[in-house]
């Protein structure tokens, strides 16, 4: 049974509610579906002209914003926004339903912020990586062509740190310098280190 089947058999004996309440109760009955918030949230009502217009000056009176879609001598109302669609819920009476739907939506929000953190995190990964490789072989090249020595001593213990610790985080490399460094310090020190081995390749 679809989800726009559920709320129809669970509002149908129901006769409680103002005229608007009964009618919005009745429209969504008569030419209602919504979309299972697993996948999307959509609720929309096919009606004829004359009650689509009703029906609108009826969701606005509690607030709520639909749109209208003409089609012939029908009508589409519809809303996407999920909270607005829960107070559609709650008007026709649908409290099982409110309940499921409300359930989804945290769920749903939940993953998306689960996902978007993951991804934000595996960029940051990724960025990390990147920095670390081209540090590292800015090192690399310094030491082929002229020794680590050419560098001061501070520049030193931070390529020496990189290097044996090619994925540690600038936070971690500063903790090991003697004295600690911030991950500003170790950030500036390693750009240049990167600038010095650009500056030699100039005159390679």
């Amino acid at each position: 049974m679809s989800f726009s089947s559920r709320i129809r058999e669970e509002v149908s004996d129901i006769t409680r509610g103002n005229r608007r309440k009964k009618h919005i109760r009745q429209c969504f009955i008569l030419g209602g579906t919504i979309t299972d918030p697993v996948k999307a949230y959509h609720l929309s009502f096919t009606l004829p002209e004359k009650e689509a217009k009703k029906l609108t000056n009826n969701l606005v009176y509690y607030g709520l914003h639909p749109k209208t879609l003409a089609k012939n001598d029908t009508a589409i109302v519809y809303l996407k926004e999920a909270e607005e669609i829960s107070d559609v819920l709650k008007i026709i009476g649908a409290s099982k339903s409110l309940l499921a739907f409300e359930n989804e939506r945290v769920a749903k929000d939940l993953r998306n912020t689960v996902n978007r953190q993951v991804n934000c995190e595996a960029a940051n990964l990724e960025k990390t990586v990147t920095a670390a490789q081209a540090q590292i072989e800015a090192i690399e090249f310094i030491t082929k062509e002229a020794g680590l020595n050419y560098l001061s001593k501070p520049l030193q213990d931070v390529a020496k740190l990189r290097k044996t610790h090619d994925t540690a985080s600038l936070a971690e490399i500063g903790a090991m310098l003697t004295p600690k460094v911030g991950k500003s310090g170790v950030n500036h020190r390693l750009r240049k280190i990167v600038e010095i081995a650009e500056e030699m390749k100039k005159y390679k």
